[in-house]
């Protein structure tokens, strides 16, 4: 059982800390994205793999 809640917890952890790149980098503008080489077509990803999903 604590496994259990242990991965739930994990994954919920990722899934705020995707959300939070996300809306960061949605936040930034074209300039800004393409200042740290950012197109913004790649934030989802870039996001995904921060977050570790």
């Amino acid at each position: 059982m604590t496994q259990t809640i242990k991965f739930i917890s994990a994954k919920l952890n990722a899934w705020r800390r995707y959300r939070t790149s996300l809306r960061e980098l949605y936040s930034l503008n074209d300039r800004e994205l393409a200042d740290l080489g950012i197109a913004r077509w790649e934030i989802d990803e870039i996001a995904r793999r921060s977050a570790g999903l």
